[in-house]
């Protein structure tokens, strides 16, 4: 049998992009900080996470976000 060993950065970038899939940015960093998981590199988590959207696109999900919100 073998065990595929996840890199804890690796896990922390899927947790994040599922939590930020699923909920508001300002709550996904509210938790970040309550967990204290913000020992790594923040900007390179960053670049990581954000490096494929623009201003516009980000937008566009949040206005998205809070109208199934809404309803």
């Amino acid at each position: 049998m073998t065990i595929k060993v996840i890199n804890d950065q690796e896990n922390l970038q899927e947790v994040m992009q599922v939590l930020l899939t699923h909920l508001e940015p300002s709550k996904v960093m509210k938790f970040w900080a309550t967990c204290q998981l913000s020992e790594g590199d923040y900007l390179q988590l960053k670049e990581k996470l954000f490096s494929q959207e623009t201003v516009a696109s980000l937008y566009a999900k949040i206005q998205d976000f809070q109208d199934t919100e809404s309803k």
